[in-house]
Formats: C-alpha cells, sequence, structure tokens
C-alpha cells in the first residue's frame, strides 16, 4: 500500500501546474540560428532580415510594422532546438507579410515577448517550458533600394 502511495504522490507532483510553468528566458544568437539548415532551406534568398539596428541600403517605402507570436511543441527537445525551431517559424511569418505587402525586407527587428522589446544585433530572446516554447519579433516590412 506504501508503495502505490508513493507512486501517486510523485504523478501527483509531477502532473501539478509548477511542473509544467517552468518559463526559462534564452537569448540565443541570430548568426547561429541563420547556419542551421531549416533556414537556409526554408527562408526565401530575396527577403532579407535585419536585427536591431543592423545597417541595411535606404529605404524606398515602409508598409508599417508587424508582430508575430509563435509557439511551438518543446517536448523532448533541448530548449535550443524548441527555440530555434520557433525562431525560424516567426521569420516564416515575417517573409510571408513582407512578400504580401510587396517589401522585400523586414527591418529593425526586435524581440517582443509579452510585449516586451528587446533589440539586439546578434541576439534573440526565447521563453521555453517544459512542454511549449514561443518566440515574439516584431520588425517593420519595407522595400529596400537595390
Amino acid at each position: 500500500m506504501k508503495k502505490i502511495a508513493a507512486c501517486l504522490s510523485v504523478f501527483l507532483i509531477l502532473a501539478s501546474p509548477q511542473a509544467f510553468s517552468r518559463d526559462t528566458k534564452h537569448m540565443l544568437s541570430i548568426e547561429e540560428a541563420f547556419q542551421s539548415p531549416d533556414f537556409k532551406e526554408k527562408l526565401d534568398p530575396n527577403i532579407r532580415f535585419y536585427f536591431g539596428n543592423q545597417s541595411h541600403p535606404k529605404v524606398s517605402r515602409s508598409f508599417g510594422n508587424f508582430s508575430t507570436n509563435k509557439k511551438t511543441n518543446a517536448f523532448n527537445k533541448s530548449d535550443e532546438e524548441a527555440c530555434r525551431w520557433v525562431m525560424l517559424s516567426a521569420l516564416l511569418t515575417l517573409q510571408e507579410r513582407a512578400i504580401k505587402e510587396g517589401g522585400n525586407a523586414v527591418i529593425n527587428i526586435a524581440s517582443y515577448y509579452k510585449k516586451n522589446k528587446v533589440s539586439s544585433n546578434k541576439e534573440y530572446e526565447c521563453h521555453a517550458g517544459a512542454i511549449m516554447a514561443g518566440v515574439a519579433l516584431t520588425g517593420e516590412v519595407v522595400k529596400l533600394a537595390r
């Protein structure tokens, strides 16, 4: 009987909301993410991404600021793996918006997790938990002069 009670106790502790409420903030390398084969395969090379205050060619037209808030299943993945995957998803959403608006770039990209803006040329913010990881980005869709 003690063995059953002990097993039940462990199960209840693991199933409690606190066990799944981990929210670990990671600041991860943008450059390393872009080196991933998935990024190279899935991102359109005709759409450019400029983070933080990275220099870029002159803007010929702005289509406005857009945000994305993506989540992914982090179960059975390392935080870094889940974060890279969800970062790709967020960038694909910005890419789709740029194409839809007629732009060829997204500039001034910043992390925007829970509407807290963090601008960096080198890192993006990702939050990872036991079962979900999330990346939120904001940026300006533009047409750059060629």
